[in-house]
């Protein structure tokens, strides 16, 4: 059976998930979660959740899923420690320093791999199973007829996201919001940028082609594909900052759907969604994954002004409307919407009425024209039906059996039968007396034993054996019953953590060298050449394997830069020694043993990490593992904020166009040049360039540096490799220039 996995980020949302028929809930702490801005949990306040999550045998996974620096560890490992003992589920991770603590201290605990990892192909499943994970959350751009070929070739769990919102770029990629939003999607803060107006504009030419919100995904929506998709292990809800009415909606719409009853279909437009779309994973295209004229909640189409006349508008109506609706009129304006709370509702004669079905007259104080669309963005009935859901209750309820027997001079006793193995059996106190009056029927003891309302259990088989003309007092027989559910529930609950002894990590040895070396990585041939003719041995260009749904290059070549971790088992037995690319994230000394430990010469540290950060790495490294790591860093260069399979020339209907021109996006503070890849995927690179290269000297345990060219013409390009093969060399001429360039996080504390 496919797992049905629902979202929670409060209270009310948990309850909500399983009252309308999640098998499973994913939530967040207070801290650790990629998801800050939802109200999360704590370990204190978890435990009861995880008991009444067991008792009707749903999972709970707690979300450890942003990147960890070595000064947060140990409180990691601790909290981890914390979520043993409570008895959740699986833990949900982007990190491999977590990864590795759980699936080495703990058998009890299952480690899930976070689609911020990337995992896209067979190669990256079966690095992911290699590092104990039981589970992967697949990257949103896995097409189908991939996971299907990961399923068949490799044995661990696969969970895919089937509706909610989508990240414009590759999960885990993005550093669009920590740099110019100065909030880390990647420690939980996404800003959305993405979802902001942007203007596409022709470079050569500074002409302004399109304002639009040129970024902003769509919502996912996969409700027409699930029977393609039920070789899935589980269906994830996105959803962890919605309203607990869009978690039971939603879940309750595709818990009918997998169980293949019948759908209210109205009802995934009448939440929250962007208008819908069926996603990378169906093989949906840059023409059909993006709503650029509006970034929030688009509603339902309910008709169309008829004509607009002293502060009311009348609407011709295609479905019905309802006072306390919320609605909107789209009046071409992306910028500014006209928004109306339906607080009186007239008919033709102004009489005010509770809903309309033809034509409908709405107060309005802004003038609105005729023909204009008219949505409804919140429907008053559909959210007060779905309310009568949300209590802590169940979707449904477990079997169980019970045996009562009895005789007179006796005490009695119940035995109950939980999924026909366990048992537990109660004993009363009272001895059953021969009835002068009243007698206590077999009937009578039925009804009382069935009256499980506050358990999640029902009644499959129940068997009364009792002598003719026994008395018990009806109390006698509720105890019973609230004790034997009370045992069977401490039976149930009673799972203590399993533990393992862990395997210590045996990266290899590294030396610091006497001088750090210089690596570039190049766009062009013409820089190809200038950065050979300088002497520079470490050049990256023909040799780089992106983490999308890798393009494989032959191994010749004596270095390879890989971006994910299909790569790493790509070539881990080649010649090619393989360097990873920032795109790992890497920020503390367990993920670089990692990597080392699976043949990674060369590990490119995160682009949000600190000097401090760097400095403490390296001395916990040695001092853990007795030798240095290989390390490399970014320190010149437009950085790369997201890498996207979206490309927003073909979205508007300019494909080809990319191999004519150059072009940038612009918003109200910044320009951001775009990158156009061969494989018809889109880069968005920051307007300003990261230069570190005045401090390379204080960076102590790094043995490379990378220089990144991306539109530097060839004597920006000789001058910049020029200035830091001096500065290497001793030479304190300062190449900084703060109007053009920025620091980044180099010289900050981490978001």
């Amino acid at each position: 059976m496919n797992e049905l996995l629902a979202p929670a980020g409060t209270l009310e949302s948990f309850y909500a998930a399983i009252s309308n028929g999640a098998n499973a809930i994913y939530l967040g702490l207070d801290k650790y979660s990629a998801r800050a801005y939802a109200d999360n949990f704590t370990t204190t306040n978890l435990k009861e959740l995880v008991n009444f999550a067991h008792l009707r045998n749903i999972k709970i996974y707690v979300t450890i899923n942003t990147i960890i620096y070595d000064n947060e560890l140990e409180d990691c490992y601790k909290t981890i420690d914390e979520l043993a003992n409570i008895n959740v589920d699986a833990i949900i991770v982007q990190d491999l320093a977590i990864l590795h603590y759980i699936t080495s201290h703990y058998s009890s605990i299952d480690a899930h791999i976070s689609t911020q990892f990337g995992i896209d192909d067979v190669d990256g499943a079966i690095i992911a199973k290699e590092l104990g994970a039981s589970r992967i959350v697949l990257a949103r751009e896995t097409s189908l007829d991939t996971i299907k070929e990961i399923k068949d070739k490799v044995s661990i769990e696969l969970e895919t996201f089937i509706h909610g919102a989508l990240c414009v770029g590759y999960s885990g990629n993005c550093l669009m919001s920590s740099s110019i939003g100065e909030r880390s999607g990647n420690r939980g803060r996404c800003a959305g940028c993405c979802r902001k107006i942007y203007s596409l504009i022709d470079a050569k030419t500074n002409k302004t082609i399109n304002t639009r919100y040129l970024l902003s995904m769509k919502d996912l929506n996969t409700s027409e594909y699930i029977n393609k998709m039920r070789f899935i292990d589980s269906f994830k809800i996105e959803g962890r900052m919605k309203e607990p009415s869009y978690v039971a909606a939603v879940t309750r719409y595709y818990r009918n759907l997998i169980d293949k009853e019948n759908t209210n279909t109205d009802a995934l437009n009448k939440v929250f969604n962007r208008t819908y779309t069926k996603g990378f994973i169906n093989n949906e295209d840059s023409l059909n994954i993006t709503n650029i004229d509006k970034p929030n909640n688009f509603g339902y189409r309910v008709g169309t002004v008829d004509r607009w006349s002293k502060n009311k508008v009348w609407i011709k109506l295609i479905k019905p409307l309802n006072k306390g609706d919320q609605i909107r009129i789209d009046n071409g304006d992306i910028k500014d919407e006209i928004s109306i709370h339906i607080d009186k509702l007239y008919d033709s004669s102004f009489n005010s009425v509770q809903y309309m079905t033809r034509m409908a007259i709405v107060d309005c104080d802004i003038k609105v024209n005729q023909g204009d669309k008219v949505y409804v963005t919140r429907d008053n009935r559909f959210y007060n039906d779905i309310k009568q859901t949300l209590l802590p209750k169940e979707y449904s309820k477990l079997d169980i059996d019970m045996e009562f027997n009895g005789s007179i001079g006796k005490p009695f006793m119940l035995k109950i039968t939980f999924n026909n193995k366990t048992k537990v059996f109660a004993k009363s106190s009272w001895i059953i007396e021969n009835a002068t009056t009243a007698v206590t029927t077999k009937d009578e003891i039925t009804t009382l034993l069935s009256r499980l309302n506050d358990t999640p259990y029902k009644i499959r088989n129940i068997i009364v054996n009792i002598d003719d003309n026994s008395f018990i007092p009806l109390k006698y027989i509720n105890d019973i019953r609230r004790e034997a559910i009370d045992k069977l529930n401490q039976i149930r609950l009673d799972n203590k953590p399993i533990k393992k002894e862990s395997s210590p990590i045996l990266p290899p040895k590294h030396d610091l060298l006497d001088k750090k070396e210089i690596c570039v990585e190049v766009s062009n041939d013409k820089q190809y050449e200038i950065a050979k003719e300088l002497g520079i041995k470490h050049i990256y260009y023909k040799n780089i394997v992106r983490r999308n749904n890798a393009r494989y290059i032959e191994d010749t070549y004596h270095e390879i830069l890989v971006g994910g971790y299909g790569s790493i088992n790509h070539y881990r037995n080649s010649l090619a020694k393989i360097v990873s690319d920032y795109s790992f994230n890497i920020t503390n000394y367990v993920s670089i043993a990692l990597l080392h430990s699976l043949n990674v010469n060369r590990i490119t540290l995160s682009q949000e990490i600190n000097l401090e950060s760097i400095n403490n790495l390296v001395e916990n490294y040695y001092s853990y593992y007795q030798t240095y790591p290989n390390l490399e860093l970014i320190v010149y260069g437009k950085t790369k904020l997201m890498h996207t399979k979206y490309c927003v020339l073909k979205r508007l209907g300019m494909c080809g166009k990319c191999k004519e021109s150059l072009f940038k996006l612009k918003d109200e503070y910044s320009e951001f040049p775009l990158v156009f890849n061969d494989d018809c995927t889109m880069t968005i690179l920051n307007g300003k360039t990261l230069n570190n290269i005045d401090d390379i000297n204080k960076i102590k345990g790094v043995n490379y540096i990378r220089l990144v060219f991306s539109n530097e013409d060839e004597n920006e390009t000789r001058r910049i490799i020029q200035m830091t093969i001096n500065k290497l060399n001793g030479n304190d001429e300062i190449v900084f220039d703060s109007n053009n360039n920025t620091r980044g996080h180099f010289n900050n504390n981490p978001l």
